[in-house]
């Protein structure tokens, strides 16, 4: 019998690059190692695997409705943004939802993908490191407008800006300096774990709904089978949707890539490993670091672990691990074959009848 869950542990590499742009680059510190860890928050890779997966799908994110408040001073302030709540979108059938609006009944989903954070595999496998940049225009001086306010907010004409050069020895460039920018190397690792019994379908309970009314309607009639899973009645999406869905998903959990601005840090983040697994406890032996003993100060190396084979558990090795691993032996195909494996075990599991 097939397990109802999947387990997929990946392995990157990052190149002096941003995963997400707060105050240069998220980090936390390690404790034991004394040392920085760069990441990129598990929602921030949740959304960059539903990217890709509907870029694979050529379908469009669902349409989220933004609320704004005017107090009664005339203050604006931001409102919960609404989700449509109905699965027949894609991201919102693999992502989940919550709306809570006044004078309506919660509904809400909870993701059948659990994601984590990317973060290092090993504290001392990673860097986060500073530079300092400038934002330069100074090579056409006069292309280039400069607009001068005083302490009152008036703007200063040519003559009293001259005027004030002059007077107190300054000039003014066209070049802003931009200090401490953070940026993250090394090797990095994500977790995902997969919920088959929940990922195409939905609960019918009006307890604690996660469907309003109107919508159970709509999805039936749009072909959408009534079943019952281990958390009671459902809706299944229909198979020839499931089919479409399932191909991107595999397609998005490994190849999806940063999708923040990385205008002047792009990295490949190449995938030098996967590995997909029906016990949660495997990937990480798989795909791990060890102390280096007998050394002075303390140090890591990566492994990449392929001495043992394990039934339910599979490895893919691509040729990039080989340049950061010892002993890697990689495939071209490896990537495909991780995407064919995970297909393989989305379309095996019976939706319909668990």
């Amino acid at each position: 019998m097939q397990q109802p869950f999947i387990y997929l542990r990946a392995l990157r590499h990052a190149d002096h690059t941003v995963f997400n742009v707060q105050d240069g680059q998220k980090f936390y510190w390690d404790n034991q190692f004394g040392t920085s860890m760069p990441f990129s928050s598990g929602q921030q890779v949740k959304r960059s695997v539903l990217d890709a997966a509907l870029n694979a799908l050529g379908a469009t994110i669902a349409p989220i409705t933004f609320n704004y408040e005017i107090g009664k001073k005339g203050e604006l302030g931001n409102g919960e943004p609404w989700s449509p709540c109905d699965p027949s979108y894609p991201d919102q059938l693999l992502g989940g939802w919550m709306k809570a609006a006044t004078g309506e009944i919660t509904v809400k989903r909870r993701s059948p993908l659990s994601i984590s954070a990317m973060r290092p595999l090993h504290p001392l496998l990673a860097n986060l490191s500073k530079e300092n940049a400038t934002f330069d225009r100074s090579d056409k001086p006069n292309h280039h407008p400069v607009r001068v306010r005083d302490s009152e907010g008036k703007q200063l004409s040519e003559e009293e800006i001259t005027a004030f050069l002059e007077k107190n020895n300054r000039t003014l460039s066209r070049r802003n300096w931009i200090p401490d920018l953070k940026r993250a190397s090394g090797l990095f690792v994500y977790d995902v774990a997969l919920d088959l019994r929940t990922l195409f379908c939905v609960s019918l309970n009006q307890h604690e709904p996660e469907l309003r009314k109107d919508t159970i309607e709509k999805l039936r009639l749009a072909g959408w089978v009534e079943s019952k899973n281990v958390f009671g009645a459902c809706l299944v999406c229909p198979k020839d949707e499931r089919e479409k869905i399932i191909a991107a998903l595999a397609h998005g959990l490994i190849q999806w890539r940063i999708t923040s601005n990385q205008a002047r840090t792009y990295s490949p983040m190449e995938t030098l490993a996967v590995v997909v697994s029906d016990n949660a406890n495997r990937p990480p032996s798989f795909i791990r670091a060890k102390l280096k003993e007998g050394v002075d100060k303390p140090a890591a190396v990566p492994i990449i672990d392929d001495s043992t084979v394990l039934e339910g558990t599979s490895l893919f090795v691509a040729p990039t691990a080989e340049g950061y691993v010892a002993g890697a032996h990689g495939t071209m195909t490896a990537l495909d074959n991780a995407e064919a494996e995970l297909l393989k075990r989305l379309r095996t599991f019976d939706y319909e009848r668990q």
